[in-house]
């Protein structure tokens, strides 16, 4: 796994963790371990990313085990991973065959389904006992469910493979564009031109197709399901037929499309190849400037590089953005890259040099404390009393921020890797400072990834509350944590969702969002300030 892209390895670890907390013999867990082991083994292992659904029907097992409410918040992360991980799915080579490989099965499926339901329908119809009448209705429900689910993944695998083409579209446009302007033209990118800010946009954009709820894509193989390989239906699984001697399970309910199966076509040998995708993700090209009217020769200034910013010149008169916010920490300024001057960029200053953090050391008792809990642990697992060990977790994820590398190393000698990674995910959900706390700390002791996780899973959370964090965090002139939260947030969401997070106070909040967007490009710092600007919070 060590192999995989970051985000592909996050989302399998997730999945771990998850799996971790359920029974695995019940639910829709059971389902799909008895319809595709293969496939469940594949994503555990991050070599495939599950359909949206199939998560979804975790989550509703995970629900039926600690509550609605317990979930909804789990329910968000895990939409967020998903996205993540299958748009780094999405960018290997060979990856549109093989999505449209996975259609062409998922059509047929569909066709079949089609054709079941209508064989159904006729031999419900003459039905002749109440008996043979009930049977008929399970099996139609099963069938309608597999219809459903199959052109709802037609509809998704379309939409990726959609993506995945208007991106080299974009590619291609921006190489001729390039060609263009060494050629001396650039009519592309003139006032009215045909590439629009949209395009632009997406083009330069980090990631990928995301997956929609309605699933990510991925086909079984055609052909009948039979009974006994219990197929997944449109909501939990319904309890075991008494009369059945093998409890098979029952019809499913109303409720949303749930797959049987987690994967479609593989590449050959079932190799799985993360390396740079053929249609890499175009970088922004440097944009030719509208042709402008004749003015008095005067030294050319540097245009602004990107089409979205075609025809803004640096010397325009721009309103000011925001009122220039106090420094948040002092500190000699980097010299690798010029900043973009001028009004529009108040409060985005070179990055100063950030001060390392001041890790705390466990405390006396710290070994034996976690000694002690990772063998009661052990010893719940042992005894299939999950509920018990994920509420052991949970009191431990509030733990002082220096005992974590001790129970990452107790916990995986234990070989408990899956109740580590259910640990990160209650760690994000601890406030800001200590959140960051626990980073650190992670980071000093050699854990770089677990740190950068537990900061990217910590800032799936709505917009505002990121901001409100942030304003009291700076009042408490904790500036560094400030940096640490701002420069992943940034960066693992879209520059929409990052501006939201300016509302508490945008006077302030604003300046110290650019400042992190800098530090990542000028490209990222350019997406939200424009962004910031449709939302109203930057003029």
């Amino acid at each position: 796994m060590d192999q995989l892209p970051s985000r592909v390895r996050e989302f399998a670890n997730y999945l771990n963790g998850l799996l971790a907390r359920l029974d695995q013999g019940a639910g829709w867990c059971a389902v799909f371990w008895q319809r595709d082991p293969d496939g469940m083994q594949a994503c555990l292992g991050g070599r495939e990313v599950p359909p949206w659904d199939v998560v979804e029907a975790l989550l509703q097992d995970l629900a039926t085990r600690y509550g609605p409410q317990a979930v909804a918040r789990e329910t968000e992360r895990a939409r967020f991973l998903h996205e993540d991980a299958l748009a780094a799915y999405d960018s290997r080579p060979g990856a549109r065959e093989d999505l449209g490989d996975r259609l062409d099965v998922t059509l047929r499926e569909q066709r079949y389904a089609t054709e079941r339901l209508a064989q159904l329908g006729r031999a419900l119809d003459a039905a002749h006992s109440r008996e043979a009448a009930e049977a008929l209705n399970v099996d139609l429900a099963w069938a309608r469910d597999d219809h459903e689910r199959a052109t709802a993944r037609c509809a998704e695998l379309r939409s990726r493979i959609g993506r995945l083409e208007h991106r080299a579209e974009l590619a291609d446009r921006l190489r001729s564009a390039r060609t263009t302007e060494h050629g001396g033209g650039g009519a592309l990118f003139r006032a009215g031109g045909a590439f629009s800010t949209a395009e632009a946009g997406a083009a330069g954009a980090a990631g990928g197709p995301a997956a929609s709820a309605t699933g990510a894509g991925g086909g079984r193989p055609d052909g009948p399901a039979g009974k006994a390989s219990a197929p997944a239906g449109r909501s939990a699984p319904g309890p075991a037929d008494p009369s059945s001697a093998n409890g098979a399970v029952a019809a499913p309910a109303n409720g949303p499309a749930i797959p049987g199966h987690l994967h479609g076509p593989t590449p050959d040998d079932g190799a799985t190849a993360w390396t740079p995708a053929v249609t890499p993700e175009p970088a922004p090209a440097p944009a030719l400037a509208p042709v402008p009217d004749p003015v008095p020769a005067k030294q050319r200034k540097r245009r602004r590089g990107s089409a979205r910013f075609a025809g803004l010149a640096e010397d325009e008169a721009v309103p000011t953005l925001v009122p220039q916010a106090p420094e948040a920490s002092s500190g000699p300024a980097t010299t690798g890259r010029r900043t973009p001057r001028g009004a529009r960029f108040a409060g985005a200053t070179e990055v100063p040099v950030r001060p390392e953090p001041a890790v705390a050391q466990p405390d006396k008792e710290a070994g034996q404390a976690v000694a002690a809990a990772v063998e009661r642990l052990v010893r719940l697992r042992a005894e299939g009393r999950t509920g018990e060990a994920h509420a052991l977790l949970a009191e431990v994820a509030h733990w002082g921020a220096a005992r974590f590398p001790l129970l990452a190393d107790a916990l995986q000698r234990s070989g408990l890797g899956a109740d580590w990674a259910t640990l990160l995910w209650e760690t994000a959900s601890l406030p800001p400072a200590r959140l960051v706390a626990a980073a650190d700390a992670l980071t000093a002791a050699g854990r770089t990834d677990d740190g950068r996780q537990i900061l990217r899973q910590g800032v799936v959370r709505p917009a505002t509350e990121i901001g409100e964090a942030v304003l009291a965090l700076d009042t408490e002139g904790r500036h560094r944590e400030v940096r640490a939260l701002l420069d992943t947030y940034v960066q693992v969401r879209t520059p929409e969702e990052a501006a939201h997070s300016a509302e508490p106070d945008p006077q302030r909040l604003v300046p110290l969002l650019l400042r992190s967007a800098q530090a990542i490009s000028d490209q990222r710092q350019w997406d939200l300030l424009h962004a910031l600007r449709v939302a109203g919070l930057a003029s």
